[in-house]
Formats: C-alpha cells, sequence, structure tokens
C-alpha cells in the first residue's frame, strides 16, 4: 500500500483547495505532524543515542557511583518551564543529549557501574537495551490477545522457556495447566497474588469477613508485601511479621509460623496468605517453601514465592536445591529476570498453579471495544493479559525476553549468574582472610554480608552499640571514597553490617580485588585514629 501523500491539494491560486460538504475545512499541517516520527529523522538521531549509550558504558569508570550533590541541585539548574515552541536550536535533540551528559549523568548513581556493589543488580546487555529499543520502537500495547496476537503468544511461549530454565513444576507453566505473565516488578506481581488469593477465600467466607483476613511474613521479607496488604484492604495490624534468627540464617520458621497461624484461628480470624522469600534483601536467606506450604495447607492460605533477586540463579543446576520439592505446592512464583538475567528494567516474571483464580479477581469482560469476534471464537486458547494484572495498558516485554534468551541461550546465563557467584566468593575469601573482620551471615549466591570486629576494649566500653556505630563509619568513608566503590548496609539481629552484591555486568575480578583495598585501607585508618584516641 502506499503511503501517503504529505502535499496539500491546491487551487489555481496556489492557495489549498477547500472541499465544503457542509464541513468545516481544516488545513492540517500533515509535514509538520509527519515529521515527528520521519524515518530519515529517527535514523540519524537514532545513530546518536546509540553512540550516546556506548561511549557512557565506555566511559563509566569516570563516573563516581554515588553522585555528591544536594537535594535541588537539578531543579534549580533547569528552567522553571518547558519550551513553548521549537525555538532551541537547530538540532534540539543533540543539544539536549549535550545537556544529559553535562548535567543529568553527573547527579545519577550509575548503576551499571562495575563498582556498584550497593544493590541487588539491575543488569543490562547489548541484547537487553536493543531489545527495550525494539520494544518502544514499535510500541504496540498487548492487552489483549486481538490488540496483539503475536505479542501475546510470544509471552505465553517465553513465559513457558524461563519456567522451564528455572526448573519450575510443570503445573505453573502454561504446558502444564498453569501460566505466567510478564509484569514491571515484584511490588506488581505480589498485589496481583493477594487481590487473587482474597477474592478466592472471601468467596468462601464471605466478604463482610474481609477484616478477618490475616495476611504472614517474616521481618525479613521484603516492605512491598506489607504495602501490598495495605492496598488489598487487609488492616494494618493483620500483616504478622514473623520474628527471624541468626541461628536460623533469618529464614521464616515453619513452627513459627504454625504457632502464630493456629493464634489467629483461634481468636477467629482467618489466615489469607504467605509470603516465602527465596533470596531475602538483606542476606538473602531462604525461606524452607515445602515446609512452609505444609504448615499453610491446612488453612487453605496462598503461597506466594519471592525469588525477585535470587530466582535467577535457579537456571545453574547447582541452586535448584533452595526450591526442590517445595515450589511445587505454591500457588504462584515471581522473580525479577531484569535483576540478573540480563534482560534490562523494568521485567518481572509471575507464574500462577491457577491463572483462572487471576482472571476471577482481576478480569473485566464490560469493554466492548475490546473484544474480538475471532478471539471469541476460539476463546479456549486465548490468553487476555489485561486480565491478569492490574493494568491495562502494558508494555512487549516479551519482545526483549526472548530476545536474551535467544541469543544469550541458557548457558550464557548461566555463565553470567556464575561468573558473579565466583568473584563474590572471592570477596569472602578475602574478608575470611583478614581477622579484622567477619562474615556475618554465610554466603548463598553473589552478597557478601560482613563487618569490622570492635576492638576489644573498645566492644568492651559500648557492646553492639559500639560495634554498630563503627561500621556504619567504615562505610561512610568507604564510600566517601573517591573512584571507589559504592557499598550499603543491613541490620540483622541487631548487627550492623556492610553489603556488598555482586553483580553488574561491567564487573570484574579486578573491581572486586580493589573494592577490597579501600575497605581494608578505610579500616586501618579507623582503626589507628581509634588508637590514638584510646
Amino acid at each position: 500500500m502506499a503511503p501517503p501523500s504529505h502535499s496539500h491539494a491546491t487551487n489555481g491560486s496556489g492557495a489549498p483547495h477547500s472541499q465544503n460538504n457542509g464541513a468545516i475545512a481544516v488545513d492540517t499541517p500533515v509535514t509538520q505532524c509527519a515529521r515527528l516520527l520521519d524515518a530519515d529523522e529517527f535514523r540519524r538521531h537514532g545513530h546518536l543515542v546509540v553512540d550516546f549509550i556506548a561511549d557512557y558504558y565506555a566511559g563509566l569508570g569516570e563516573y563516581p557511583v554515588h553522585p555528591t550533590v544536594s537535594p535541588g541541585f537539578l531543579r534549580h539548574h533547569l528552567p522553571a518551564e518547558a519550551p513553548s515552541s521549537r525555538t532551541e536550536p537547530a538540532d534540539a535533540f543533540a543539544a539536549a543529549l549535550q545537556d544529559v551528559r553535562d548535567v543529568i549523568l553527573p547527579g545519577l548513581t550509575h548503576w551499571q557501574s562495575p563498582r556498584h556493589f550497593a544493590h541487588f543488580p539491575a543488569s543490562s546487555s547489548t541484547v537487553g537495551a536493543l531489545g527495550e529499543a525494539l520494544t518502544t520502537g514499535i510500541n504496540v500495547v498487548p492487552f489483549t490477545w486481538a490488540a496483539s496476537p503475536a505479542a501475546t503468544e510470544l509471552e505465553m511461549v517465553v513465559v513457558d522457556w524461563l519456567g522451564k530454565a528455572l526448573h519450575l513444576p510443570e503445573r505453573m507453566l502454561f504446558a502444564g495447566g498453569g501460566g505466567g505473565t510478564i509484569l514491571g516488578t515484584t511490588c506488581e506481581a505480589i498485589l496481583c497474588a493477594l487481590v487473587a488469593a482474597r477474592d478466592r477465600k472471601l468467596t468462601v467466607i464471605g466478604e463482610e469477613r474481609i477484616g478477618d483476613l490475616v495476611v504472614y511474613c517474616s521481618d525479613q521479607t521484603h516492605f512491598a508485601f506489607c504495602k501490598a496488604a495495605c492496598i488489598t484492604g487487609i488492616q494494618r495490624d493483620h500483616c504478622s511479621e514473623i520474628p527471624t534468627y541468626r541461628d536460623d540464617t533469618f529464614a521464616l520458621s515453619p513452627a513459627e509460623l504454625q504457632a502464630a497461624m493456629q493464634r489467629d484461628v483461634d481468636a477467629g480470624l482467618v489466615p489469607l496468605f504467605l509470603c516465602a522469600t527465596i533470596g531475602t534483601t538483606q542476606t538473602t536467606a531462604v525461606d524452607t517453601v515445602g515446609e512452609l506450604c505444609a504448615v499453610a495447607a491446612p488453612h487453605g492460605a496462598w503461597v506466594h514465592v519471592d525469588a525477585a533477586y535470587a530466582g535467577s540463579a535457579l537456571v545453574c543446576p547447582e541452586f535448584r536445591g533452595v526450591i526442590a520439592g517445595g515450589v511445587e505446592a505454591a500457588d504462584s512464583f515471581s522473580m525479577n529476570a531484569h535483576k540478573w538475567l540480563l534482560a534490562n528494567n523494568d521485567c518481572c516474571v509471575m507464574w500462577v498453579r491457577t491463572p483462572s483464580a487471576l482472571v476471577a479477581a482481576l478480569g473485566t469482560d464490560q469493554e466492548y471495544i475490546l473484544k474480538d469476534a475471532a478471539a471469541a471464537t476460539a476463546a479456549e486458547g486465548v490468553v487476555d493479559y489485561k486480565d491478569w494484572g492490574v493494568t491495562l495498558t502494558r508494555r512487549f516485554r516479551a519482545l526483549k525476553v526472548w530476545l536474551v534468551l535467544r541469543c544469550y541461550g541458557v548457558e550464557g546465563l548461566r555463565e553470567h549468574v556464575r561468573s558473579h557467584v565466583r568473584m563474590a566468593a572471592a570477596f569472602e575469601g578475602m574478608v575470611r582472610a583478614d581477622a579484622r573482620f567477619e562474615v556475618v551471615t554465610p554466603r548463598r549466591f553473589a552478597l557478601v554480608c560482613f563487618r569490622l570486629r570492635s576492638p576489644k576494649n573498645y566492644r568492651s566500653a559500648g557492646g553492639e552499640k559500639s560495634a554498630n556505630e563503627l561500621n556504619r563509619r567504615l562505610l561512610e568513608e568507604v564510600n566517601a571514597a573517591s573512584s571507589g566503590p559504592y557499598m550499603s548496609s543491613g541490620m540483622v539481629g541487631g548487627v550492623y553490617m556492610l553489603r556488598c552484591a555482586v553483580g553488574s555486568t561491567l564487573t570484574e575480578e579486578r573491581h572486586v580485588r580493589e573494592a577490597w583495598k579501600v575497605v581494608q585501607d578505610r579500616a586501618t585508618s579507623i582503626l589507628r585514629k581509634m588508637e590514638i584516641i584510646m
């Protein structure tokens, strides 16, 4: 089909010709509108962006990982109002990119830096980034099968591919009667699972008893869980956070859960939902999912497994033991492929054992505009993903996941994860080799939790509070080091510790060694000053 003409018809005088059929003639500036998505301009600007990003990655070592800026620094630098017309320089886009380089980049925390060890990774890859570009450029809205059939079906294929790679039970895959969807974040996944669990339970006990519902987690569960519980109408004091202990490596105790649920039942309350975690945020603790499911089952409580970070490690056979014999009984499972599997932000994959529970809670059937006769005729095999999540508008995230899996393969993902685990093991070895330090919790994946031991006379004078203050000071000095690493802290069992999370795609062994050298040097400086004072 020929593209539409961008020229105006004219009369003899050269003025636009107006066809007046009773309607008001409008001279639309078609040429100007077409330039907003002009192929040649897109190609020219696209090259600028690709070069910009490539140069950014090549020069990441020149940026401090974390900026030293004060609140308001950027708002005070930029105009108070947006430009009212296209009065910027001839190439406004190039000028804007220069502002990104000169004004915005210096104020960012550089999550892709090889020296970023503070948080679980937001992993990037060439294929993931270009997959995002494809997704954004194509810009479809696959809320129903009919709205973009290939997008929906690719998502169904991809979640089964990934589920098999992670060795999830077949009953959670489309191939086994379950199914999955790609959302933005774990927060969305937990919220969707909670809504499905709530509605399923209220169908049995009556909607008037929503105030009796109780949800359960450990004190190490991500705060997103209790936030989602509040959104779904669960009373704040009915979000039961069960304490964990160092002797149990901060994993949720099945016995403690059983006791908590029984107390609530005896009080006339109704256990609704358990959020178990594989790889908690502070220490990567792993809950014993199988035992917890056995506790929840007699109460008909929904069990969701949050594996946002550590779920990626399941591509490696050596880590599959963390879910062996456990996930089969869970109702839902989610992990963030954008954390460790090279699928750039955002990309959370959730699988459910009973998709009909999600659809019953989140589905809608009143929107006639969205219906499609062909899809309705073959409804049995059709998935409308608008009924699997909170949002109607959704992104074609499956495209980048498909590209990552196709281009890197499962074996490539395994090597990516293993390389970070090896580097984290090396860092742990360095910590253990220095008697001044201790590893606080056993390393399971690629996170090392460690602290500086207090000198005996200092520890006896102030106890744990003094030891914690010492490590706060150490972290401040480590993060203040120019061209140094960026780390974070955790507090478990009253113990303040430093966290070194290896996960950036660009991190190499030398970056880990250099990070440890900074930690040692800053510790030496602090301890020497303490000797002088004491």
